[in-house]
């Protein structure tokens, strides 16, 4: 992990805030049923808070908020769906959240100002939440999940050692979580670009020397002309290219001019995003350049996003959507919960992580999966040997030519259509998980703007995902206690 905000330092809490001990101030005491005090029995926040610490290298500067109010601040507000102002309001108004947050009592004050959520999500890294959703996974498999028996697992019997056999369910899919940004088209972007340039153009004016003419720039020409071909709803390919080459040649000529005041004046002028913003402006311009001499419509690394210059386009072959632009993930779903195997903002076939995907299914568990239930882009030649290799069986039709159906085979393959119907009906849940994380949370629109609070943002929804789904447990098994005692045993 690498430090941020190094003029910070984090202390270690004494003690972790008791239930019982909760001072509610006016009187009473917490429900123990309430979601937020389950929620956070399911944290392991000691261990959250050793890898937390580990972020401060120094012992100067300000004393940091604890973890649990940062990554308890990111769930509730995740959970909720409400913005940063409003959740300070709740949490001020609520014990409970209070209580979720490692408070002792009860404070009728605002807990931090609303813009310390943005070095929250910094802080707390997609890799960073990615290894807590790990931790919160593993705290809850318990050592009969883990290993087998000795007498069914790695036991010695007559001197010998036993292979561990094949367990459980792996379901693997990929899915793609969309940036909140415009759609992207060439001459929008150059426009954007255009209008960007004169404004960085104006601010060098300022320190120009005396008498020092400003360049023209044709800005209102170039705008009108941009006017008059947006108004246009189904322009022809050759109406497009004229306007790219327009735009394009408009903002060639700012970058000729901010280069002549670059010797004059340097960048001195310029604040950080405007600098930002111009060294994405030269590539941009570079890369439609490029596809306007070649006609094409596709490069490397395209850029179609000023503002979010890692965002790439990425194909998902839908009828309703051919391009979704934001991060691709490579998703794996044991026993209801979810974990994010690969995030990527450059577009990848997902059938290539499926043997990571299994070695961590083993590392975690002990055993190799039983089945795997995927689609039809992981089933390659290589992933197919290699899961004859280890004895696991990928869901799905056979590579090749399918059997000719007979008298002889017609019961055989009655069943192998059986388990394939079986396996797709298994496979729906990650699919599920999909539908759950873009309509109940924020997956469907992620609108956070800098690549590390992005990859944040969406790592939190699987563990909140994650977290209701144990949540969901728990609650099921306290109201089956109360009719059946002994079905508490088995959550106990």
């Amino acid at each position: 992990m690498c430090a941020v905000e190094g003029e910070k330092r984090y202390r270690l809490p004494e003690k972790v805030p008791e239930f019982e001990k909760f001072d509610m101030v006016f009187g009473g005491k917490l429900n123990r049923q309430n979601r937020w005090v389950i929620l956070a029995d399911l944290i392991p926040w000691d261990k959250v808070e050793e890898k937390y610490a580990q972020l401060f290298v120094t012992n100067n500067g300000r004393l940091a908020l604890p973890v649990r109010v940062a990554l308890g601040a990111l769930i509730v507000k995740e959970k909720k769906k409400i913005s940063d102002e409003e959740l300070v309001e709740d949490i001020r108004e609520s014990p409970y959240l209070q209580y979720f947050l490692g408070y002792e009592g009860y404070k009728d004050e605002l807990p931090f100002d609303p813009s310390m959520m943005v070095h929250f999500r910094k802080r707390l890294s997609g890799n960073i939440l990615k290894e807590i959703n790990a931790l919160i996974i593993e705290n809850t498999t318990t050592n009969d999940e883990r290993h087998d028996d000795d007498d069914k697992g790695n036991g010695f019997g007559d001197g010998e050692t036993r292979e561990v056999e094949n367990k459980g369910t792996l379901i693997v899919d990929a899915t793609c979580a969309p940036e909140d940004m415009r759609f992207p088209h060439d001459v929008t972007l150059l426009d954007e670009a255009r209008r960007k340039t004169e404004r960085i153009i104006d601010c060098l004016q300022n320190y120009a020397p005396e008498g020092y003419e400003k360049p023209r720039t044709y800005r209102k020409t170039a705008r009108k002309e941009f006017l008059t071909f947006i108004r246009n709803r189904k322009p022809r390919e050759k109406t497009i290219r004229k306007a790219i080459r327009k735009q394009l040649q408009y903002v060639e000529r700012n970058l000729r001019i901010i280069g002549d005041y670059k010797g004059i004046v340097g960048f001195k002028g310029l604040s950080w995003k405007q600098y930002r913003d111009l060294v994405v402006i030269s590539e941009l311009v570079r890369q439609q350049r490029a596809l306007y001499t070649h006609k094409s419509h596709s490069i490397e690394g395209r850029i179609v996003s000023i503002s979010k210059p890692h965002v790439r386009p990425i194909a998902r072959g839908k009828a309703c959507i051919l391009y979704e632009f934001g991060a691709k993930l490579s998703v794996s779903l044991v026993d209801g919960l979810t974990e994010v195997h690969r995030l990527s903002w450059e577009a990848y076939n997902e059938s290539q992580d499926l043997k990571d995907q299994i070695e961590g299914y083993k590392a975690r568990y002990g055993y190799y999966p039983e089945v795997v239930c995927a689609d039809k882009i992981y089933h390659t030649q290589e992933n197919l040997r290699y899961c004859q290799e280890y004895g696991i069986r990928l869901s799905g039709p056979k590579l090749g030519r399918p059997f000719k159906e007979s008298q002889k085979n017609s019961a055989l393959l009655r069943e192998r259509r059986r388990i394939e119907r079986e396996d797709e009906s298994t496979r729906i849940a990650v699919e599920g998980k999909f539908g759950e994380g873009k309509r109940r949370y924020t997956l469907d629109r992620i609108g956070t703007k800098l690549r590390e609070t992005s990859e944040s943002a969406i790592q939190l929804v699987f563990l909140v995902m994650n977290l209701m789904v144990l949540y969901r447990r728990k609650a099921k098994a306290f109201f089956a206690a109360l009719f059946d005692p002994e079905f508490s045993l088995i959550y106990t």
